[in-house]
């Protein structure tokens, strides 16, 4: 039988994993109202804090970007750019490589792109191609490359 804390473990876990999994089907979503992009803002920030209730460092960062794109997608800058620093901070406090470390770039360079700040935004874009190189995974690189020129064409 479960402790309470076990209980109370696996209770946050399945409300972080619902919540990121809700965020990611309304950023996925083509034609969000007003009320549903809320609702994502809502869920990124909860999925966040549950998460940050029972997680590791890997859990924070990913949260952190995922408000960060969240707030991107709804043309929120400022708060964009506070949740990539946040993402990016973990990731180096923590030596969180790989694709984290990548899109805690890509994150940066999006902010400052919906910023409108085109030489910040260029900066982490060169430094998310030099960390797409360090992605073992070759389906993850891919992702990630697609993401990241996703963000050169904000620009264009």
């Amino acid at each position: 039988m479960p402790t309470k804390d076990t209980g109370a473990k696996e209770s946050h876990k399945k409300h972080a994993v619902d919540l990121f999994n809700l965020t990611w089907d309304l950023l996925d979503k083509q034609d969000r109202t007003a009320d549903e992009d809320d609702k994502m803002v809502h869920a990124a920030h909860a999925s966040r804090f549950h998460w940050g209730e029972i997680g590791t460092p890997l859990e924070f960062e990913r949260g952190e970007w995922q408000i960060s794109r969240v707030y991107a997608v709804v043309n929120r800058p400022e708060a964009a750019l506070h949740h990539a620093r946040r993402c990016l901070e973990i990731c180096q406090a923590n030596d969180i490589g790989d694709f984290d470390v990548a899109f805690a770039y890509e994150a940066m360079a999006r902010a400052h792109a919906v910023a409108g700040d085109v030489a910040k935004s260029k900066k982490y874009i060169a430094l998310g191609e030099q960390a797409s190189v360090q992605i073992e995974d070759k389906d993850n690189r891919e992702y990630f490359d697609g993401e990241l020129k996703s963000v050169s064409d904000l620009l264009a």
